[in-house]
């Protein structure tokens, strides 16, 4: 079986990669596994069907064989564990690395989730321009820490697992802040993950079906 993923039709992102599809594509290349896609309009988000999928009307959905799955973060770690190449087959570096991916989505995503808030939705609010400072601070500080962690490693354990390519996916939200490029080590980082032949080929396909 093809597994199938819901996608946006026409991502706000405009291409850039940036929304949450493109971490299950990116994983799927990976490991080296064809996909089917099935395009939303965001009227069909909240469509009865959909929500059957996804109880809260977002994407990425994932169908494969029976199974329906919701979250990225999940469809990621089921990807990674149905097939080789994103988690290592030692059971403690394994352990490690589905750890790194809870820390991308539980640790460093929230407060840049925040900010993007702050800047698309708040952004003529009266308080927004003394809080982006503070938001700003926050997700300093949890790069610092991310970047003394990597130090001159290429990635977060041994080898590229499911744990740095969750994290690279949460670093590049931060792309038009600048906030990453101030830290040379993550800036390579994400350059060095954005190089991989597989993120290669699921931004292209990620684009294609905007530019489509």
């Amino acid at each position: 079986m093809i597994p199938t993923i819901g996608v946006f039709a026409r991502s706000p992102d405009r291409g850039r990669g940036l929304a949450r599809d493109m971490a299950v594509r990116w994983a799927l290349a990976e490991c080296g596994q064809d996909y089917r896609i099935d395009p939303l309009a965001f009227a069909d988000l909240n469509a009865p069907e959909h929500k059957a999928r996804q109880p809260f009307g977002q994407i990425p959905t994932y169908e494969d064989d029976g199974l329906v799955l919701f979250e990225s973060g999940a469809i990621v770690l089921h990807v990674a564990q149905a097939h080789p190449g994103l988690l290592p087959t030692d059971a403690a570096a394994r352990a490690r690395a589905v750890a790194w991916m809870f820390a991308a989505v539980s640790t460093l995503e929230p407060v840049i989730v925040e900010r993007e808030t702050a800047l698309l939705l708040e952004g003529d609010c009266n308080w927004t321009a003394a809080r982006l400072p503070l938001l700003d601070a926050r997700i300093m500080r949890r790069l610092d820490d991310l970047a003394a962690w990597l130090g001159p490693r290429d990635w977060l354990e041994c080898d590229f697992t499911a744990g740095d390519l969750m994290m690279i996916c949460v670093l590049r939200r931060l792309a038009s802040s600048g906030l990453v490029a101030a830290v040379p080590v993550l800036a390579d980082y994400v350059a060095r993950g954005e190089a991989r032949p597989g993120f290669v080929t699921a931004f292209a396909a990620q684009r294609a079906l905007f530019a489509g």
